[in-house]
């Protein structure tokens, strides 16, 4: 059975699945962009001086022009998060050999997201937070500062949900592909979180 997709998006898809290079890609190019986006935030900062996330997602494209017509014409999950998935081994790839490749275990190197400044930034910005009575360059960076420590404080799981929905704005139906887990167990997470870091920020604005 198809997974879900957007109704151009499947569309394309079926003219992908008919052998139609054009459709194939219409499809990847659109969401170069995005997976750009999504490289650079992910990225180890010792890697960022010396790979450019552009070239991370041009070859993640290119293995997934050689997967694209039997990915279409099965659908085993929605598009972007297959997609995405493919520049996530390429990134993770990377990492290991680069920076990992004489441990043993690289899994917590690999999978856990310690978010950087301008992360934090964008996170104090996107979050549904209380509404704050100062203003100013200082009270911003109070606040991104707070937002980091709040979210570091998260169980990891709750965290990956806050990163991909709010920096790699995800719909929930897409991190539940990405994260295997149903979209009412991640929607109750989500919720609890951000509850949790409202009441963390609100208790430093009293």
């Amino acid at each position: 059975m198809a997974a879900r997709c957007p109704d151009d998006t499947s569309q394309l898809l079926a003219r992908v699945a008919k052998g139609d290079s054009l459709a194939t890609d219409q499809l990847l190019d659109r969401h170069r962009g995005r997976l750009v986006a999504m490289i650079k935030l992910r990225m180890d900062g010792r890697l960022t001086a010396r790979f450019d996330p552009s070239d991370v997602v041009q070859d993640s494209l290119t293995e997934a022009h050689g997967k694209l017509t039997n990915y279409a014409r099965s659908q085993p999950i929605p598009f972007y998060p297959w997609l995405r998935g493919i520049a996530w081994q390429r990134l993770i790839q990377l990492q290991r050999q680069h920076l990992y490749a004489k441990r043993r275990s690289v899994s917590r190197e690999e999978h856990s997201h310690q978010l950087a400044d301008k992360s934090a930034e964008l996170l104090a910005e996107r979050l549904p937070m209380p509404a704050t009575h100062a203003s100013g360059h200082a009270i911003r960076k109070e606040i991104q500062a707070r937002v980091h420590a709040a979210i570091q404080q998260l169980p990891e799981i709750s965290r990956e949900i806050i990163i991909l929905r709010h920096l790699e704005e995800m719909s929930f139906n897409e991190i539940t592909d990405v994260l295997k887990m149903s979209e009412d167990a991640i929607y109750s997470r989500y919720r609890r979180a951000i509850e949790k870091l409202s009441r963390s920020l609100a208790k430093h604005d009293d």
